[in-house]
């Protein structure tokens, strides 16, 4: 439910300010089973590496070759995992001396299309650090590689390749970025990764039946209405036989008619009333009324129902005419999903289907037929009431006849005290029959409904589901999306400033959410937002060069974008501050203007599964957002100022043995 959302931007020094409107966590689509095989692993460390979570598939890739599954095809993706997002100066001693190790086991390997993509690879990291060859030879290699794997070295060297390496490659990447970043329909399917999992169908279930006690109670007071009704007829037999046989007649054509229509006018008098009870809920403005989820739940109906009113129909028109039905489906629904964790998001498919529901029953003319339903017909009543009410003057005659009949008072009297005695006993007979039949009635009558609504219920959730599962996109599109986005934000930097590779020292985009954002993840992954805040740097000669932008995922539009430059000596401190219950902070302080705080990542400890690291999700999230290579980057800067760049230059590499 987007519509109507406002707004709000703080772009003020790439304001840093972060809210969100919706989460999601999806099922993982990456998964690996304790008993899993190592080539089953392997699997998964490449799926984790293709959706953009290199330090997840490096611990696989290591515990895959520990386990003795190595071969050129394993150490080529572990080979992009340890380079991916990362520069060559971020490598680690142990890093560094891995990969030389790796580079020394090529020659080992069977030879394979895998092989050569690795030594390749390997070519590649050695013209960077100076010892490689030639560089032309190098990239002719590269182009001779089959496009998916040359595609992967480069996506994943985006760090480590600088200079005249880039600037031959550059043009290729920036073509392939522009064709891939709006396919597999992105505009119409990204909105379905945020689109939460919904909650399965329910519907209300029958009341249990509270006909026993009356079924049970029924036989006896049935037993003394027909005993005392025979004493006091064979007194009147005993008086005037004639009279006695014409008020037997009409006493039992009155009792079997009443029995005929009263049993379901007096059902449809209660059932309604029982209805009324029972969907009645509390004004919108009293106490009871106010709690988070009922609004809630209130709110979607109204927004669903007014936009999708009936033709013929105002939003507002219609929301009045379905007032006591909205507010009857409001009462339902948040009866039946009040439960901790339970969204409206996660039931709006259900409000929307409820919605269109009523209008369909609304244009087919039969969103009334529940209540016209269950009112009897005005003939019923009257020739009920007029059964009774003949069999209550029959009653009075038959006393009368017994008192005719002379024979002192006792008669008259037993007559008396046996009509009373029946009168109570016939009523409690026929309250306890009326409500034995009439919870067997109501027990059918809702049990049907209830399997009538759960079954439209269940195909509208299975509708809507397969709609979600067909159309959100994968880990790996998001990836490929996300990947061409932050290409063509430098191509676009770079044209700006008319720099080439040549004249960068190195780079890094930092990504972090922008207000106001949805996001989602799969389980195991890094959170994927609606909207970034790209935040681009340029590291040259002359010193930093600085882009912050405002993204919408969606459409790859960009918005509220500042330009920033300063010298190396400017940058006097960088700073991370972890707030658990808030998130990651980045201070970045400059000398000549006031402390910019970054909000780097929410805090999403609360949507963790049970079986998930803190630790290592927050990890995989700043390593996605790109935090780790653009702190120490500015960290580094404003340690050393302009002396950064003596240890930094590409020229100041050490040296990568990749002989073949």
């Amino acid at each position: 439910m987007n519509d109507g959302i406002r707004r709000t931007y703080n772009s003020a020094e790439f304001g840093s300010s972060v809210g969100f409107q919706a989460e999601t966590v999806h099922n993982p689509t990456v998964n690996i089973n304790a008993d899993a095989s190592p080539e089953e692993k392997y699997k998964v460390g490449v799926r984790h590496l293709e959706n953009g979570v290199p330090s997840r598939a490096r611990d696989v890739f290591n515990d895959v070759m520990a386990h003795g599954h190595d071969n050129a095809e394993v150490r080529f993706h572990w080979v992009l995992a340890m380079l991916s997002a990362r520069s060559y100066h971020d490598l680690g001693t142990e890093d560094r001396k891995r990969l030389h190790q790796a580079a020394g086991l090529v020659k080992t390997y069977a030879e394979s299309e895998w092989k050569e993509a690795l030594q390749t690879a390997f070519a590649l990291l050695a013209a960077v650090g100076g010892a490689g060859g030639e560089t032309g030879r190098v990239l002719e290699r590269l182009q001779a590689l089959p496009p998916t794997r040359r595609d992967a070295i480069l996506h994943h060297f985006d760090l480590v390749l600088t200079g005249g390496l880039k600037d031959s490659l550059w043009a290729q990447s920036r073509a392939q970025a522009e064709a891939e970043r709006f396919g597999n329909d992105r505009v119409h399917r990204v909105w379905a990764y945020f689109e939460p999992d919904p909650i399965g169908p329910r519907a209300q279930e029958p009341r249990p039946s509270t006909g026993a006690a009356a079924r049970a109670a029924f036989p006896l007071q049935a037993g003394v209405f027909v005993l005392v009704m025979a004493f006091l007829y064979i007194l009147a037999l005993a008086a005037d036989p004639a009279a006695a046989v014409v008020e037997l007649l009409v006493s039992l054509g009155a009792g079997l008619t009443a029995a005929r229509f009263g049993p379901q006018w007096w059902y449809e008098e209660h059932r309604l009333k029982a209805k009324a009870n029972e969907l009645r809920i509390p004004h919108p403005g009293s106490p009871a009324a106010s709690d988070g989820f009922t609004n809630q739940v209130r709110h979607s109906f109204e927004y669903y129902f007014s936009h999708r009113a009936p033709a013929g129909f105002d939003p507002r028109t219609w929301l009045r005419h379905t007032d006591q039905v909205r507010g009857a489906l409001v009462a339902e629904i948040a009866l039946l999903y009040r439960e901790k964790r339970v969204g409206v998001d996660r039931l709006n498919w259900l409000i929307r289907h409820l919605a269109e529901d009523t209008r369909d029953r609304h244009n087919s003319g039969t969103l009334s037929d529940q209540r016209h339903r269950n009112r009897t017909p005005g003939t019923s009543k009257v020739l009920c009431v007029t059964a009774l009410v003949a069999l209550g003057v029959t009653s009075v005659m038959l006393l009368g006849t017994v008192a005719s009949g002379g024979g002192g008072g006792s008669p008259f009297l037993l007559a008396l005290l046996a009509g009373a005695c029946g009168v109570w006993s016939g009523r409690r007979a026929a309250a306890s029959w009326l409500r034995a039949r009439g919870e067997e009635r109501r027990m059918a009558e809702e049990t049907r409904e209830y399997q009538e609504q759960l079954a439209a219920r269940q195909a509208a959730y299975d509708n809507w589901k397969s709609f979600l599962d067909t159309t959100r996109p994968t880990e790996l599109e998001m990836e490929t999306w996300l990947t061409c986005d932050k290409r063509l934000l430098v191509d676009e930097a770079l044209r700006h400033y008319q720099l080439s590779w040549r004249d960068l020292i190195t780079h890094t985009i930092l990504m972090t959410p922008a207000r106001p954002y949805k996001r989602g993840r799969v389980k195991g992954g890094p959170w994927r937002y609606s909207r970034y805040s790209f935040r681009l740097f340029l590291v040259t000669q002359d010193g930093v060069r600085e882009i912050g932008t405002e993204f919408d995922f969606t459409d790859a539009k960009r918005e509220n974008e500042q330009r920033s430059n300063y010298r190396f000596d400017a940058l006097s401190s960088v700073q991370v501050t972890e707030r658990t219950r808030v998130g990651y902070d980045l201070e970045l302080v400059l000398t000549n203007g006031p402390a910019r705080n970054i909000r780097v990542k929410d805090a999403d400890s609360h949507q963790l599964a049970p079986d998930e690291n803190a630790e290592e999700i927050a990890e995989i999230n700043l390593d996605s957002a790109g935090f780790i290579h653009t702190f120490r980057l500015l960290e580094g800067i404003a340690a050393d100022g302009k002396g950064w760049l003596e240890r930094n230059d590409p020229g100041s590499l050490p040296p990568f043995d990749a002989t073949d």
